[in-house]
């Protein structure tokens, strides 16, 4: 079978009770947008963004739309995220518009959003938004990175040539209940900012050398002072006063683990094997050509 224009990977785990109200919603929307198509469930055992992974790693299209089971995300609205691509983008994400969850949702997504922005860089008005579109070069690179604990859409930015966003409609529930608990989102939360910049790693190592510097400053001021009140030979004797050299020891004991974390953060950057860089186009002159392409 040649490839399909577009594949939708839907991750599904206990949606049993919506799955029949999806399937007469999806399908005719499809088939409205007069293109081929593949539609892959994969059954998320392993956790949302794995279950996106596995079905990037077997979809056949040209462009890759991920949704929800749970009819959130209408998919009537693939069609605007699949138009924004027509227009040259490379990666469309969804916008949620009048959301339908609780009110301390709305609290907890725009706080970290300035947090995740501030942290990693990454621009992403509505990270809890599924409904998103990659192309396929994006695809290819996330089921090459190898990761274990990710996060989909923010390793797609990172791939992004021309990045947008679009406004998408958002409705409660068809049917069962948020498989993220405040646990979950806090812990989704921490592997974003932990997966995608080495801030909080470093802000540590920081504080390390501020300590450590602080220390030995404090060390030679104090000593220096008394060896001026209670002059050389009763000044030398305290040059192992506990509670100076505690702090000092403590400083240098900051000071190293900061240190080890540098190096931690590298080893740690290297293990993730996501692609050093990703190639758009190869522009070449094949033998005879003798026109020249910029």
């Amino acid at each position: 079978m040649s490839a399909p224009r577009l594949s939708v990977v839907i991750p599904v785990f206990n949606e049993e009770a919506a799955m029949q109200a999806l399937f007469e919603r999806l399908y005719p929307a499809l088939d409205n947008l007069g293109a081929s198509y593949e539609v892959i469930f994969v059954n998320a055992n392993y956790g949302q963004h794995l279950a996106i992974v596995a079905g990037f790693e077997h979809c056949r299209g040209e462009r890759v739309v991920t949704l929800d089971a749970d009819l959130q995300n209408p998919p009537e609205e693939i069609g605007k995220l699949l138009a924004a691509m027509d227009a040259g983008h490379d990666y469309v994400g969804g916008v949620r518009r009048s959301r339908k969850d609780s009110w301390w949702r709305h609290v907890a997504s725009r706080a970290m959003n300035r947090i995740r922005e501030k942290i990693t860089k990454i621009r992403m008005t509505d990270q809890g938004c599924m409904l998103r579109a990659y192309s396929r070069d994006i695809v290819r690179a996330i089921a090459a990175s190898q990761e274990i604990s990710t996060f989909i859409p923010a390793l797609a930015y990172t791939f992004a040539h021309s990045p947008a966003e679009v406004d998408v409609e958002h409705a409660e529930r068809a049917a069962g209940e948020s498989k993220y608990s405040l646990y979950r989102l806090i812990r989704l939360n921490f592997d974003l900012v932990t997966g995608f910049s080495l801030v909080p790693l470093q802000l540590f190592s920081m504080f390390g050398m501020v300590v450590s510097a602080a220390s030995v400053a404090t060390y030679f001021v104090v000593i220096v002072q008394r060896l001026v009140q209670a002059g050389w030979r009763e000044g030398f004797a305290t040059l192992w006063d506990r509670d100076i050299l505690a702090f000092f020891l403590l400083g240098m004991v900051l000071f190293g683990l900061g240190l080890v974390g540098e190096y931690v953060g590298r080893i740690y950057q290297q293990v993730r094997a996501r692609p050093r860089y990703t190639i758009q186009a190869v522009l070449e002159r094949t033998d005879g050509d003798e026109s020249r392409t910029d």
